[in-house]
């Protein structure tokens, strides 16, 4: 039986991947032991992991802090690191946290997972480390360029994992994957934000033109990715777990208004994010020969993650209101 240790796992994601892992929605994991550690930040929220809290073992907790990580991993087979600092914005109006979180939050778990000797080690991480692209995709072996504070922390924990694979042999794989929706998101991120916003008769902001372009992928879809290189990566690599929509901001606005009855007129134009990537786009044959296959559509799954949102205002109000009680500056 595998023991799987998830840090962040009270996050967006983590928290997916957890509710995934302990309901048999992989092979031959419903039975696996499951410990997540989580610092409850803002973004972590415990409540996401209510359905599945009588089958995991939580300790609260930084991912920095070296002692604790010696007391919790050994035992572990496999570690997925979820564990991050990831809002852009926050990470523009001060950098220090996103520095120490997603660089030597990774050095320090990296060391723990070799002291202890892990099996697998997985660290999640973004495509904003390869920085803007005008046309076509990234590859696994394009060199990083990150743009934002956010996603020079991210590529320096990449680099510290690969380091760690290739000067001590940790089998560590890394994924990279494009913009995340879904249930469960705090509600700062573009979908959750503009969903919320609308829901409760506000107008919501557009940064700039509205051309910026993303790839869009269902959480469950990353989150299978990750279980895919858990389960058959191979050690050292880097795999791209690719959305299934490419869609600009402006584009991505108007389907939501669409979805919730809203017009134009509840768009407010707002300045551009300072250092803005315009595109983003990945390749991910290298995952697929894995086996692979993202498995829910776009209009399916925004549908879905829309009406989420509507049935599930005890989760996502609290929060709103304490973000407008300490907004990003």
């Amino acid at each position: 039986m595998r023991r799987v240790l998830v840090t962040g796992g009270a996050g967006f994601i983590g928290s997916q991947y957890v509710r995934d892992l302990t309901t048999g929605a992989y092979p031959d994991t419903a039975q696996a032991r499951v410990t997540v550690l989580d610092k409850l930040t803002y973004a972590g929220n415990f409540a996401n992991l209510e359905p599945v809290q009588d089958r995991i073992t939580f300790v609260q907790g930084d991912v920095c802090d070296t002692a604790l990580l010696a007391e919790v991993l050994p035992g572990h087979d496999v570690v997925v690191n979820f564990a991050a600092e990831s809002h852009v914005d926050r990470s523009i109006a001060d950098s220090a946290e996103f520095v120490r979180t997603n660089v030597q939050g990774v050095q320090a778990l990296m060391q723990a997972c070799l002291d202890a000797g892990v099996a697998r080690v997985v660290q999640v991480s973004t495509d904003e480390v390869y920085g803007s692209i005008d046309e076509g995709s990234w590859a696994e072996d394009t060199p990083l360029a990150p743009n934002s504070p956010y996603a020079a922390a991210k590529a320096g924990g990449d680099l510290i994992a690969l380091a760690y694979a290739r000067t001590h042999g940790l089998p560590v794989c890394l994924t990279r994957c494009g913009n995340n929706y879904g249930p469960y998101q705090f509600p700062e991120k573009l979908i959750p934000l503009f969903v919320t916003e609308l829901l409760n008769g506000r107008r919501v902001p557009l940064y700039g033109d509205g051309g910026n372009v993303r790839d869009w992928i269902h959480v469950t879809d990353h989150c299978r990715g990750i279980q895919t290189v858990v389960d058959r990566g191979v050690p050292g690599e880097v795999y791209h777990i690719a959305g299934t929509a490419e869609l600009s901001n402006m584009e991505l606005t108007g389907r939501l208004l669409d979805a919730l009855g809203a017009g134009w007129d509840r768009v407010e134009r707002v300045p551009d994010r300072k250092g803005h990537d315009r595109r983003y786009s990945l390749t991910d044959a290298k995952l697929r020969a894995l086996g692979y296959r993202p498995e829910v559509a776009f209009a399916d799954g925004l549908a879905e993650t829309i009406d989420w949102y509507r049935t599930h205002r005890d989760w996502w109000e609290p929060l709103k209101q304490q973000a407008d009680r300490s907004p990003v500056p």
